[in-house]
């Protein structure tokens, strides 16, 4: 099919200029054509003028690429009556991005000294887009999101019987040795650090006890839509795994076609670019003040694409696979949350190799329920990042984006970009929608990610995150205090105070809980069989004991060695 393609010359605000023009200023509707014909246009002056005008090309023919706008979310409530993402122009179509600005030539096939041929960073063809040319590869970006999100949007009710319920059981009916005649006695002093996650555990319970918020009841299409001339869904790859990024590219490239705004890229690093797709390598050359490796790549990326407030970014990493029903939620959330600028939803770690290691897919399923609970507590009610801010699946406007940069000193720029984007006054929300990644495949790769984010996040400014970090610090005391009281109850058989243990229980049972909740969720949306789904439970609350272990010993990791750089897990 790309044989067919007549290039338009590179010219500022159009990167569709071949796609097939619809009435308005390029005059009456065509008649309808053949897939894969290129067919001759027979254009007038005064249309070539008013083309010109508007800064795009009319090319003498015109390719037909196969884009059915059946299939296209309708924006037609647009609050803007020209340049929605339903017009003609090319600045619906493409936005600022490519506007004139120089393109920088890298030579990707050579040693620095060498001789080789010079390919672009970006897409060779400036009027074409790969991803709706290229319709070869298995759909793989499949789930179960509509289901889940309205399962999720009455789940609450669920979670207060649950939590309650558990939490009364476990207390008053499980022989745990608890005495109702005292109120303190010594033992209480190392079982202290039973009670250290108490913030957090609380935290966790609010937010899995309040309401979760869907569009269930609060989209409604007759609304005025805010304006969106492009949603970049952008994966971010250092490059060198080829397979992941060529699997990334397979997932996503028929997304185009879900609305005329929607735009596939990858992001790579220097010397790594892979030709016929959407690819934007990062050059070495580039540099800025304070950003390194992802931070740096994202900040090239958006000097080039010359972000307007019309334009949002769907930050992806290079094993994220996002669904259909999940991108017209992200366009939903663009159009109806108004008073937003960036977002995020859940993240599901049940994509690729899916319980092929049992330990560490459990978890990472503590990181889904902290999704539901801790995170749903931030972006449903107080839409502010007191919690930071995960690097996959942020979207963000591009006022934001050029407010913020991506000009960021730290190992967690994610939760960095948050912080700034709320001391400048940008509020977040959540959007009702999943991706789905996977888990590390070794321990040294858990390891090495947990470490990242403790001891990035420790060394970020302000009071919020050194306050969470200190309690993530904290885990290990509760450890090593759970630990202590095992060994010293089987010596000195002393009770504990009902109301010393209840509040352990209380900790203990919604801890759990989140585990089991991350695993329910992504074994619905895979499709487990039920009965494996119920087996799977008691075998869950064994490994998330063992998976805290390896959490606080990623703490004691970046305690005693903190990393001097950037770590890139093989996942």
């Amino acid at each position: 099919m790309a044989d067919n393609l007549t290039a338009p010359p590179a010219v500022g605000g159009n990167k569709r200029s071949w796609e097939r023009p619809k009435s308005g200023i390029l005059g009456k509707p065509l008649p309808p054509i053949p897939v894969n014909e290129s067919i001759e246009m027979d254009h007038s002056a005064t249309e070539k003028t008013e083309a010109a005008k508007e800064g795009y090309y009319l090319p003498n023919t015109q390719p037909h690429i196969r884009m059915s706008r059946d299939s296209y979310f309708d924006d037609t409530a647009s609050e803007s009556s020209h340049s929605t993402a339903y017009d003609s122009g090319p600045e619906a179509r493409a936005g600022p991005a490519f506007g004139g600005a120089p393109v920088e030539t890298i030579d990707v096939s050579k040693k620095d000294g060498e001789a080789g041929p010079t390919v672009v960073n970006v897409p060779s063809r400036e009027g074409l887009s790969y991803a709706l040319i290229d319709e070869d590869g298995v759909r793989t970006n499949k789930g179960k999101t509509a289901m889940i999100m309205a399962l999720l949007s009455e789940m609450w009710i669920i979670h207060i019987i649950v939590l309650i319920g558990g939490i009364f059981l476990w207390s008053f009916f499980v022989p745990q040795f608890y005495v109702d005649d005292q109120l303190w006695n010594f033992t209480c002093w190392w079982k202290l650090g039973w009670l250290f996650p108490l913030p957090y555990t609380i935290i966790c319970f609010m937010g899995l006890v309040m309401p979760f918020r869907t569009p269930k009841f609060l989209y409604d299409s007759s609304r005025p839509k805010r304006r969106v001339d492009n949603l970049y869904i952008l994966t971010v790859t250092k490059g060198d795994n080829r397979e992941a990024v060529y699997r990334a590219w397979n997932a996503h490239k028929h997304l185009e076609r879900l609305h005329p705004a929607v735009r596939i890229h990858v992001l790579t690093d220097e010397p790594y670019f892979f030709e016929n797709i959407n690819c934007y390598t990062c050059p070495k050359s580039f540099t800025t003040a304070n950003s390194k490796y992802k931070a740096r790549a994202l900040e090239w990326y958006r000097q080039t694409m010359k972000f307007t407030e019309h334009d949002w970014v769907l930050h992806l990493d290079e094993e994220s696979v996002i669904d259909d029903e999940s991108v017209k939620r992200c366009l939903e959330f663009i159009w109806y949350e108004q008073e937003l600028t960036w977002g995020q939803g859940v993240i599901l770690y049940n994509q690729y190799r899916y319980f092929n290691n049992w330990f560490f897919t459990v978890a990472d399923a503590l990181r889904v329920g902290d999704d539901l609970a801790r995170f749903h507590l931030q972006y449903t009610y107080f839409h502010v990042p007191v919690f930071g801010a995960h690097g996959s699946f942020l979207m963000t406007n591009g006022l934001v984006e050029n407010a913020v940069t991506w000009d960021l000193g730290s190992l967690t720029e994610d939760y960095q970009f948050a912080t700034h984007a709320w001391e400048m006054g940008f509020r977040c929300g959540k959007i009702p929608a999943l991706i789905r990644e996977q888990s590390p495949m070794d321990l040294m790769g858990f390891l090495k990610q947990r470490r990242r984010w403790y001891v990035g996040i420790r060394r970020l400014p302000g009071f919020l995150p050194k306050l969470w970090n200190a309690f993530w610090t904290l885990g290990i005391l509760c450890l090593y205090g759970t630990i202590a009281s095992t060994i010293t109850g089987a010596l000195i058989p002393i009770g504990t105070p009902r109301w010393f243990g209840f509040l352990k229980d209380v900790q203990f049972v919604t801890f759990i809980y989140l585990y089991v909740l991350g695993i329910f969720i992504e074994d619905l949306d895979k499709g487990v069989n039920p009965i494996i789904m119920v087996l799977r439970i008691p075998v869950v609350i064994v490994l998330s004991i063992c998976a805290t272990v390896l959490e606080c010993m990623a703490v004691m990791y970046g305690l005693i060695f903190p990393p001097a750089d950037f770590d890139v897990i093989k996942k």
